[in-house]
């Protein structure tokens, strides 16, 4: 009996399909084996990824008893705060998604602009101004640009976004015995921040969430306000920064193509929208259960299996673009990719990413136009920064 592969598969290097993933192509899904134990759906055709995103019939609520979980009991941890947004079906979830959809509408992200420009120039400032060389572009711009971002969307400083992010990592690795004084420690410390932030407004996206509460409630119910800062503090810094030092990467492999691109706006939107593609830096993610007996091409998939949509196989299949394993950073059309998801779900980041990564390749590259690495690419280090987001560890650099 053949073995079965298990989820997440585990990249070895940014770029590189997993062999894993082809043995299900030709069907499209297939079952894997969880870390749990337990077995699941793997889904890796872009016209089932789509069905099963979309589709009510498959949930997004991690605390139901059946959900597929990548570790035993770390979501079961969820109870003691609100419910998150991503964590929500139906209606409930396009409540809270609604709530936020105007911070990542084309008014606000025009206003983001020029925050984003001023952010960048300030990182590369403090790269310029070290006396030191080779830098380490991940630790030194790649994530402070990441978090900068997060910092100016939320309205809150970035060392409380830290705070938060490792209280939610305390909560999910805590024993039994101290998960409720975990949990009690980040709901805590969470109302705190909303609180001071409400005395503190700003033209930012808790702030206005404060103030819509207040507007419809007549009063705020900061527990139930948390995880729309929480979800967020976890967010999308690992992706956003991971992607920065993968683009800069690829951007000092392909030197003539990145003469063109950085001369003609519109080619490096499209280039940006492959770059996505073809990395898709998020693994373990998304997760459904089947809430009724659903057929997905020739495979019944019943009520109780979970589900897994690993996004770099779906964005690789010859349905998504020609030569699909092939990075042409010259494509004339930009990609219809999901590394931005499908569905209620669908991260309204979309297009605020992509705006934030062409903002920094542009800068970088104007402002130091010798920039190089600073050892062999043969010797970079890749890692998982979390759970998801796949990248280079450290990426010299020297000019």
């Amino acid at each position: 009996m053949t073995e079965l592969p298990t989820f997440p598969i585990r990249r070895q290097e940014p770029g590189v399909l997993p062999a894993e993933y082809e043995t299900l192509r030709e069907r499209g899904i297939g079952r894997v084996t969880l870390p749990t134990g337990k077995l699941a759906w793997m889904v890796v055709r872009p016209e089932y990824a789509r069905l099963v995103l979309s589709d009510p019939r498959f949930s997004s609520d991690k605390l139901r008893p059946d959900f597929p979980k990548l570790t035993p009991s770390a979501l079961n941890k969820l109870k003691y705060c609100a419910p998150f947004m991503i964590n929500l079906d139906g209606p409930a979830h396009m409540e809270k998604k609604r709530s936020i959809l105007q911070e990542f509408a084309p008014r606000a992200l025009a206003k983001m602009r020029p925050l984003m420009r001023a952010a960048t120039s300030e990182k590369i400032d403090a790269l310029l101004e070290r006396g030191e060389k080779p830098v380490d572009l991940v630790s030194e711009l790649s994530f402070p640009v990441a978090w900068r971002l997060q910092e100016m969307v939320l309205g809150i400083p970035a060392a409380e976004l830290h705070e938060m992010r490792d209280n939610v990592r305390n909560l999910l690795l805590s024993s039994e015995d101290e998960e409720e004084a975990m949990a009690a420690r980040l709901n805590g410390h969470a109302m705190d921040v909303l609180k001071e932030k409400a005395n503190n407004l700003g033209d930012d996206m808790m702030s206005r969430l404060i103030m819509r509460e207040r507007d419809e409630h007549g009063e705020v119910d900061w527990f139930r306000l948390a995880p729309m800062m929480l979800a967020n503090a976890q967010g999308i810094h690992n992706s956003v920064a991971t992607m920065i030092s993968l683009g800069v990467l690829t951007l000092l492999n392909h030197p003539q193509e990145r003469v063109t691109l950085l001369a003609d706006p519109d080619r490096l939107t499209i280039a940006v929208e492959e770059m996505l593609r073809f990395f898709s830096v998020n693994d373990g993610t998304p997760m459904r259960l089947a809430t009724e007996d659903v057929l997905i091409g020739d495979t019944l998939v019943k009520a109780g299996d979970g589900l897994a949509l690993p996004m770099f196989p779906v964005n690789r299949d010859p349905a998504v673009c020609p030569h699909p394993n092939r990075l042409d950073l010259m494509r004339e059309e930009p990609v219809k990719h999901l590394a931005f998801g499908h569905g209620p779900h669908r991260c309204p980041a979309n297009r605020m990413v992509p705006d934030l990564l062409e903002i920094v390749y542009t800068m970088l590259f104007e402002r130091i136009p010798t920039l190089a690495l600073a050892v062999p690419e043969s010797e970079l280090t890749y890692k998982y920064h979390s759970i998801q987001a796949f990248g280079p560890a450290e990426m010299p650099i020297t000019w």
